[in-house]
């Protein structure tokens, strides 16, 4: 499946029924997605690899690794309307994906048992809880040997610092992000930012 195949098959998914700005909960545009996966497939981290996306919301990461041929997905997130939602996208797009509701920083999760080879993720940009994204970098380290996560652009000098002795950015890769009027104190209908894909490896 090429770049323009998966972007055509992520656009037909659902976004939040009811986004929470606290959750920061905005729907990772299809191209965007795409972007991340189709580079992460061409590094050998999705096909037959077991993939896990850390605050997965309605699933367009976990669904779109499912598609480009992991051996398993889970997507996690705290929300279960997300998840209700992610759910009915896999079954859309027939794939398989688990899903699971629960927090990123629960000491009631097995961790150990969700431990995977790829982390994907889309964590909060800490618009609305500064350093929102750190728990989801802990985890995903924690999870898999290879990330790839969506983040604000110039943060990759945080997320440097931050890793540093635990991880090594492989890449970084910088795309628009078209942000769509979702929340009452937005005043534009579209705002397109930049963010970037950093690719990091578990040291």
């Amino acid at each position: 499946m090429n770049l323009r195949q998966l972007e055509m098959r992520l656009e037909r998914l659902e976004g939040f029924e009811r986004p929470t700005a606290r959750l920061e909960q905005y729907q990772t545009p299809a191209p965007v997605a795409a972007r991340l996966l189709h580079h992460a497939a061409m590094q050998g981290a999705i096909e037959g690899r077991a993939v896990c996306d850390l605050g997965c919301g309605t699933g367009i990461l976990a669904c779109g690794a499912a598609l480009l041929g992991a051996s398993a997905v889970t997507g996690l997130d705290i929300d279960p309307a997300a998840i209700d939602v992610a759910r009915r996208n896999a079954g859309m797009l027939g794939v398989s994906v688990e899903f699971l509701a629960a927090d990123i920083r629960s000491p009631d999760v097995d961790w150990a048992g969700l431990a995977c080879d790829t982390v994907v993720m889309n964590p909060p940009f800490g618009a609305q809880k500064a350093h929102a994204d750190r728990p989801f970098i802990d985890r995903a380290l924690e999870l898999a040997a290879e990330v790839y996560g969506i983040f604000n652009e110039g943060s990759t000098p945080f997320v440097a610092s931050y890793t540093e002795g635990r991880a090594t950015i492989e890449e970084v890769i910088r795309c628009a992000f078209p942000m769509r009027r979702t929340f009452a104190h937005h005043r534009k209908e579209r705002v397109d930012i930049t963010v970037e894909v950093i690719r990091l490896r578990r040291i």
